[in-house]
């Protein structure tokens, strides 16, 4: 054992950091083979059965419609493998307008957007464990009736993707709950984005298999697999995660007690009261939410129009973009791990101090990926350089995960739920905001539409991080601790 482990087993008091943040014992407790870090892998598991199935619905819908068709009528269709021997696989196809399949693919989000806020509340009031499990159980759930209720009718299937929207949005502002009872502090970033990064695998698997799904089994099978595979997931989490480690069976008492002493000087029990007045007065906070608009519009703006940037820019043929596309999120999925490991790194060796930590990965996070972002029209010539410029700005941009994306945790832990569900409309707004004006302006003018888009997206970011240096704070702030008494 290292002296600082020693000396807390012999004193029993916690080390410290010269932040005030207590150090988690090494030896035993640390490790990839922890109950926690099982924890975090669970979770894992848990996002990227909702990414998988917040994007399968994109994957499977240009199989689904099939524009010959007469209007409101359904026909089938027999699938081939690629030698053009027939299977004998019947899948139906619909003649759903466009205008039917953007509001079938923004379904999600209406479910999603509606029920941010009070799910988050509802986070506060209820065990994690048993919202996370049930509401991926039914998102899982009814990714199996999706094909049925296509066949039923559309709006039977608007309904069921709102209700999974409403069920997805659940999962993410409760499993940050976790970590305020089951993170040790020099250990929450590495938890964190271990489990966060679930969403960009489960993203990168579709875009990967979804469409070699549909062509060979026929596209009800996209629906079929992810949805089972949720269902299987739902039932490890509820059979193996447990809301506090003082209630989990298999815990190690090393453990249980590391976690127990890192924790113990964190006001962190969950309060179904709200200081709405507080809130709304902290710039900590404030600097916190609107960091999540400003980082997430650029993504949103690489999600929506990459494709459509590479072949219209770059002349890449549409099956080779979304082969790029695929490798900018396997990317972001490695980087984001490598940087909640560095975040913890120079915690945990007393580097720098939490708000240091917080500001540099904000700041590498949004300035590298803005000036590669800036520099793109102008490397448009070479395929190599742009593709290079874009796997920067998302392992850099991906820095920010363990920067401004996880401070709300910081400053009000007892209110963790409530501010991720709050921070969560800050996201959307930007999803539906960014594409929009980035599809004005390529409609105004179709070469200066990109650079003007990089170029707002840069102004956006930076505008954020400047707000986020001012007014950021990494200590739990008055109106989030117990012995606040004005609420309303």
């Amino acid at each position: 054992m290292s002296t600082t482990a020693e000396t807390t087993a012999t004193t029993g008091e916690p080390a410290s950091g010269s932040d005030g943040i207590t150090a988690p014992a090494p030896a035993s407790s640390k490790g990839v083979c922890s109950v926690r870090h099982g924890l975090a892998l669970l979770l894992h598991l848990c996002n990227f059965a909702i990414s998988t199935q917040q994007m399968n619905l994109s994957i499977a819908l240009p199989a689904m419609v099939n524009g010959t068709a007469p209007p409101n009528a359904s026909s089938s269709v027999t699938l081939g493998d690629r030698n053009g021997t027939l299977m004998g696989l019947k899948a139906p196809v619909y003649a759903w307008s466009p205008e039917i399949q953007g509001v079938l693919l923004s379904s999600l989000s209406y479910g999603s957007f509606v029920a941010s806020v009070p799910s988050g509340y509802v986070a506060g009031l209820v065990r994690p464990r048993h919202l996370i499990g049930a509401a991926l159980l039914t998102v899982s759930a009814l990714s199996l009736f999706i094909p049925l209720a296509a066949e039923a009718g559309v709006a039977l299937l608007i309904v069921l993707r709102t209700v999974q929207g409403v069920a997805q949005v659940m999962i993410q502002t409760s499993q940050y709950l976790i970590w305020v009872k089951w993170a040790p502090p020099l250990e929450r970033n590495q938890l964190i984005t271990i489990s966060i990064s679930g969403l960009m695998l489960g993203s990168l698997t579709v875009l990967l298999v979804g469409g070699f799904l549909c062509e060979t089994l026929g596209w009800p099978y996209v629906f079929y697999i992810f949805g089972a595979i949720g269902c299987a997931c739902s039932c490890l989490w509820f059979a193996l995660a447990y809301d506090d480690p003082a209630a989990h069976p298999f815990i190690s008492a090393g453990e249980r007690d590391l976690i127990a002493r890192a924790l113990a000087q964190q006001d962190c029990e969950p309060d179904g009261s709200l200081p709405i007045k507080a809130m709304a007065k902290s710039l900590p906070l404030w600097s916190a939410l609107l960091s999540q608009f400003s980082e997430h519009w650029f993504f949103y703006v690489l999600m929506a129009y990459l494709p459509t940037y590479l072949h219209s820019v770059l002349h890449v043929d549409l099956r080779a973009s979304g082969f790029l596309s695929a490798l900018l999120l396997g990317v972001a999925f490695i980087s984001i791990i490598l940087g909640g490991l560095l975040a913890d790194f120079l915690l945990s060796r007393d580097i720098l101090s939490l708000l240091v930590v917080r500001r540099l990965f904000t700041s590498i996070g949004v300035l590298f990926p803005s000036l590669f972002s800036v520099l793109l029209p102008w490397v448009s010539f070479s395929l190599g350089v742009t593709m290079a410029f874009l796997v920067l700005s998302l392992a850099t941009s991906s820095l920010c995960q363990s920067g401004a994306l996880v401070n709300f945790i910081d400053i009000a832990p007892r209110y963790t739920g409530f501010i991720k569900g709050l921070s969560l409309v800050f996201v959307q707004l930007s999803g539906v905001i960014a594409p929009t004006v980035s599809g004005f302006f390529l409609s105004q003018d179709a070469e200066l539409g990109w650079r003007n888009i990089f170029l707002l997206s840069a102004a956006v970011d930076v505008s954020g991080l400047v707000f986020f240096l001012v007014f950021s704070r990494a200590e739990v702030q008055d109106w989030a601790r117990a012995q606040t008494l004005t609420r309303l």
